[in-house]
């Protein structure tokens, strides 16, 4: 069943038009705007930064953890299995699940290859049935619990801040640009698998973005999502690969592949 964030989002699709992005970092962010949102910009920020150069940390035990954050939805942190050709910190990559997932759905389309390209894989659930601006219209618990995970996990795995990474599948994808359009001064990579809209915020920098969205998509139908959102962000200046492919609304082991690829290339 279609969560109500998402059927309130498809209602207003059809009218829905790109908004263009003012340039520099106080502009506003491009995107399909379907809805009446009350989000504050603010309450969009992330305070977590990654620990600085040459700081010590233990060694990390490879394999999927949880997170002891107290209270709330659980934050899954796969780290990767070493190798003999490791060397420096690994690339963190938070990621997202779709409507009426969970921490371990957010894992699922790079977690067969987080091991090869040294991926630290960061998985919060959210609090609803998806994030609290697609359910409630503003930013709220989900962001708070995304900012407690990151600050934990800067705090004791190395990680390389010129590869820190926010994806996401469908409202995940959603939230993934919405959320690190609005901290591009953290985030240097988005990757959207089949999003649908983003939530109009100031943004703070310009990161690289990789768009895959299936020319079957019928829950998210491509001309009326990704195809008004891509124009609106090379507007902006934002640089962004975009990769459609015949199929519905999923991220294709190839695609995904291709996102990691994409995110570790030099």
């Amino acid at each position: 069943m279609q969560s109500l964030g998402r059927r309130r989002v498809l209602r207003f699709l059809g009218a829905a038009a790109a908004v263009a992005a003012i340039g520099g970092c106080t502009g506003g962010l491009p995107g399909v705007s379907p809805l009446n949102w009350g989000a504050s910009a603010g309450a969009a920020r992330l305070t977590a930064r990654p620990a600085a150069a040459g700081s010590a940390f233990p060694a990390p035990a490879p394999g999927l953890h949880a997170l002891d954050l107290g209270p709330g939805p659980e934050v899954l942190v796969r780290v990767p299995a070493p190798s003999e050709d490791d060397a420096g910190p690994q690339r963190l990559v938070l990621t997202l699940h779709g409507a009426s997932g969970d921490a371990r759905g957010g894992l699922a389309p790079l977690l067969p290859l987080a091991d090869a390209h040294r991926l630290l894989l960061v998985a919060p659930s959210s609090r609803d049935s998806t994030w609290d601006v697609i359910t409630q219209g503003r930013w709220g618990s989900d962001v708070r619990r995304i900012d407690d995970a990151l600050t934990q996990v800067f705090a004791t795995h190395p990680v390389d801040p010129t590869r820190l990474a926010i994806s996401g599948f469908s409202d995940g994808a959603s939230y993934a640009l919405s959320l690190g359009l609005a901290n591009a001064d953290r985030f240097t990579h988005i990757i959207a698998f089949s999003p649908g809209f983003l939530v109009p915020t100031p943004r703070t920098g310009t990161p690289h973005v990789y768009l895959s969205h299936g020319r079957a998509d019928t829950v998210l139908p491509i001309d009326r999502t990704s195809r008004r959102i891509v124009p609106g962000l090379r507007a902006a200046g934002i640089p962004v690969e975009v990769h459609e492919f015949d199929g519905p609304h999923v991220v294709p082991p190839d695609i995904a592949e291709n996102a990691a690829r994409w995110l570790t290339s030099p």
